[in-house]
């Protein structure tokens, strides 16, 4: 099997905004995910590391560069599949963990649970050892200056989805929501069948946008039902998937893969950050349409 890899960087993005240090963030993201599977890495791993990459640049609305909250807060929210298994990881609403996707992955791989919340995903991270950090941390001047102009646009999320040589899929996703949002608000993110979804039975998927209509129609879910019930083809699923979104007044995006490497990465939205390594081994980095 031909290793595969996805990735996007948040629909909502504006074309007015200077995309060479996204293109660079992308293609560095996309390099440590791709390094990964090409040495016959596992996907968890590879969706890890892509988002682990994303979460450490503070041009991304994850991890280091999260926007504020209504409060001034950072909370962030990530969450991890495994298409083999069926196991997934979550946390929602923390403020103080470097890498959420890691910790996501620690609630799959060392607890019981699926979804672990503020200060309990925070201090299940800390007896993990994973990497706390002050608040500061996760402040940029351009996110706090978009909270001062009461910008509440969902800008951000990231994303990445791969299939490895073993055929196993796999997507991990992580936000910090979007600017002004209400303290324990939880998005689509951490949301499993809604913000991530991976099944070998067909594909993997890591979604951005507007979460609550995300959540309301369960889109990567969705996807993954039509593709199952309906014989539709990847892309056909994850465009009527958007469809429903834009129906209900959102907008949005997301990275695809399914289990023969078809890749899909649609949005509705003005652009969307993006890259890819498809079944010929090319790398693909996108900001519009």
């Amino acid at each position: 099997m031909k290793p595969v890899i996805a990735i996007h960087g948040g629909a909502g993005f504006s074309r007015k905004t200077p995309a060479q240090p996204y293109r660079i963030g992308l293609a560095r993201a996309l390099e440590a995910g791709w390094d990964v599977i090409a040495r016959g890495g596992t996907s968890l791993d590879a969706v890890a590391a892509a988002v682990v990459a994303l979460e450490d640049d503070a041009h991304f609305n994850a991890g280091r560069g999260a926007v504020y909250n209504a409060a001034g807060r950072h909370e962030l929210d990530a969450s991890i599949m495994d298409g083999a298994t069926l196991r997934a990881g979550a946390v929602a609403a923390v403020s103080h963990i470097r890498n959420p996707i890691l910790a996501a992955r620690a609630v799959m791989e060392r607890s019981p649970h699926v979804l672990l919340a503020g200060a309990g995903a925070e201090r299940f991270a800390r007896q993990q050892r994973l990497k706390i950090e002050k608040p500061s941390y996760f402040s940029t001047p351009g996110r706090l200056a978009a909270l001062r102009r009461n910008l509440k646009h969902h800008h951000g999320t990231v994303g990445a989805v791969a299939l490895d040589r073993d055929g196993n899929l796999a997507a991990a996703t992580s936000t910090g929501g979007f600017t002004g949002k209400l303290p324990g608000r939880v998005g689509d993110s951490p949301i499993i069948g809604a913000g991530t979804w991976a099944d070998n039975a067909t594909c993997a998927v890591s979604g951005t946008g507007h979460g609550e209509l995300f959540i309301r129609t369960a889109l990567a879910h969705d996807i993954a039902a039509r593709m199952r019930y309906r014989g539709d083809s990847l892309g056909r699923a994850a465009q009527a998937a958007l469809a429903a979104i834009a129906r209900l007044g959102g907008d949005g995006g997301l990275a695809a893969v399914d289990r023969r490497g078809n890749i899909a990465i649609p949005f509705n939205s003005e652009a969307m950050p993006r890259a890819c390594v498809g079944r010929d081994g090319r790398a693909l980095v996108k900001i519009g349409p």
